[in-house]
């Protein structure tokens, strides 16, 4: 049984959350003993707005090629964005590569575990610092993610969904409940991210399977309805996002710079495909060689 320091009795019973994470969370691989702060780094910047089942096999075969900051600083951009594959925001390779050069130049090839020097590292935002902060390093810091904000919407506040972002309300909500002793802590920050991602779901929670489902203010309140305005539903089909990603797939099955004439066919509509290929080349996911054609960075 898991033991807590703190003397207050949170909404959320650390005990019972973390004893349920402990038999009951997914064996994620990222999640095994032994990985590194490095291997958790790049996992949680691949689940970014990215599904699991997408992440892991292309996860695996990071670490497999890139056990080290050293060794993925040491690849060139273009091969780190065709092995980034289709998990899509290509950007995020880049900054991961970006920062796997400073973690190997500045911090001895080691991820820092403090979250403050987690923060100053090139692409790295409060959430991920946090994160592994967290996962990699047992420390106590408060990781909020979509998930986590649901499950103390219910939980905590009664509402059946969390409404608009507010980031130092937030911090602060999942703050108050984590108990004071970092090794406990960490493990309910991922416990109450699990929890959001299959028990306590947007439209179908298991309610039945839940371990705080008896102190649940939602539940106590009939588990009312999201009162807030309608959610947008982002779509992907026709938007800029598509056509960034299919001249970005023509470029990785590409061993050396393309033509114009190939990244024309993949979209009819010119205005849109011109600017899509113009955004990339400003993000500097995509190069223009001296005699007019088109490669993935450092390819040409």
């Amino acid at each position: 049984m898991t033991t807590i320091s703190n003397s207050a009795v949170p909404p959320v019973n650390p005990v019972e959350l973390v004893d349920w994470f402990d038999t009951s969370a997914r064996p994620l691989p990222w999640r095994a003993p032994g990985t590194t702060g490095w291997g958790v780094l790049v996992s949680e910047t691949m689940l970014q707005q990215t599904p699991v089942n997408r992440v892991q096999p292309i996860w695996e075969e990071w670490m497999r090629r890139w056990p080290r900051p050293s060794d993925l600083a040491a690849e060139s951009q273009g091969e780190v964005l065709r092995a980034w594959g289709k998990l899509g925001y290509p950007r995020r390779a880049l900054r991961l590569h970006q920062a796997a050069g400073v973690i190997a130049d500045e911090h001895g090839d080691v991820v820092p575990s403090d979250v403050d020097t987690l923060l100053a590292l090139p692409g790295i935002g409060a959430y991920t610092a946090r994160a592994v902060a967290a996962f990699a390093y047992g420390r106590r810091a408060p990781v909020v993610d979509t998930n986590v904000r649901r499950v103390v919407a219910r939980a905590v506040h009664g509402a059946g969904d969390a409404g608009p972002p507010s980031t130092k309300r937030d911090l602060a909500d999942v703050d108050a409940l984590l108990p004071s002793d970092d090794a406990t802590a960490a493990r309910m920050s991922a416990a109450l991210m699990e929890l959001g991602q299959v028990v306590c779901t947007v439209r179908s929670p298991a309610c039945e399977s839940c371990p705080i489902a008896h102190d649940c203010a939602w539940q106590h309140a009939g588990r009312p309805a999201y009162a807030g305005p309608p959610k947008k539903v982002q779509k992907f089909a026709g938007t800029d996002r598509q056509v960034r990603g299919k001249l970005l797939d023509v470029l990785r099955g590409s061993t050396g710079p393309v033509g114009r004439h190939e990244l024309d066919a993949v979209w009819s509509d010119a205005g849109q495909r011109d600017r899509c290929l113009d955004s990339l080349l400003v993000d500097g996911l995509v190069e223009q060689t001296a005699d007019g054609r088109f490669a993935l960075p450092g390819e040409h």
